[in-house]
């Protein structure tokens, strides 16, 4: 349920370029990047939930806006264009070489966000390339409001928010005043589709560019390494017979029994 009654929703929703979780990943020889040839790049697929949940709280009250701010290189120019695409109303692309420490990031959006007016900022729970799970409760931290991850329901009535959080073995409401954080999980919504209206419409729509020095990291990223390779299957024989040497085998060599 998405009640919107008495109250213009501002959204801002905070978004990430990724690499698309089918894509072929390589470590570039420097041991320390991704090499980005051959590899499709897409909006983090939570930050869809978010934005997707924006764009509904909108189309609920009739009212309101949406804007995404990401933080990256250029090209996460076509990341805000998706967005743009889907229904958002601004784009703001904060410009920066790609940060492995979540507090930079963080600090550069709620910087940025603290400038604007705001009632609700929306993230995705985590990024699915770093797998953090940090950056909105920063943000939220750092701008003084109340902050609900994970979220799988949202109700935003009169200045207040209600969230339903999945935690350990069932759900948890809460209840904050607005403004506040939410962070977005799987199921909180089933994003849209960008439609060839949405699409053309998003080249008409203000997409806005600014530098940005982001702060001193505190985590130093030191290397990459790719996961080890699987070893070959081993076929220990056929039918009845084999069930000995296979049970041999998952008590002394893999220990699972």
């Amino acid at each position: 349920m998405r009640r919107t009654e008495g109250m213009i929703v501002r959204s801002i929703v905070c978004i990430k370029r990724v690499p698309d979780s089918e894509a072929r990943i390589r470590i570039s020889a420097d041991g320390m990047s991704l090499d980005p040839s051959g590899v499709k790049f897409v909006m983090n697929p939570y930050d869809e939930f978010a934005l997707e949940e924006a764009l509904r709280l909108k189309e609920a009250s009739g009212q309101g806006s949406v804007t995404a701010i990401t933080v990256g290189p250029e090209e996460a120019r076509e990341t805000l264009r998706s967005a743009l695409a889907m229904g958002a109303d601004e784009g703001v692309l904060l410009r920066a070489e790609a940060a492995a420490d979540g507090l930079v990031v963080a600090r550069a959006l709620a910087d940025e966000i603290a400038a604007r007016e705001y009632d609700l900022v929306l993230c995705g729970k985590q990024a699915i390339d770093g797998d953090n799970m940090q950056v909105p409760a920063m943000v939220a931290q750092m701008l003084g409001v109340p902050c609900a991850t994970v979220v799988v329901e949202l109700r935003v009535e009169g200045g207040v928010a209600k969230a339903k959080r999945e935690i350990e073995g069932g759900h948890e409401v809460v209840e904050f005043d607005l403004p506040g954080v939410v962070a977005a999980q799987k199921g909180l919504n089933e994003p849209r589709y960008p439609s060839l209206k949405g699409i053309m419409a998003a080249k008409r729509k203000p997409l806005s560019e600014k530098d940005v020095t982001l702060s001193e990291p505190k985590l130093e990223l030191v290397g990459l390494t790719p996961p080890p390779a699987r070893p070959e299957p081993q076929i220990v024989g056929e039918g009845p017979d084999a069930v000995p040497e296979l049970v041999r085998l998952l008590r002394e060599e893999a220990k699972v029994l």
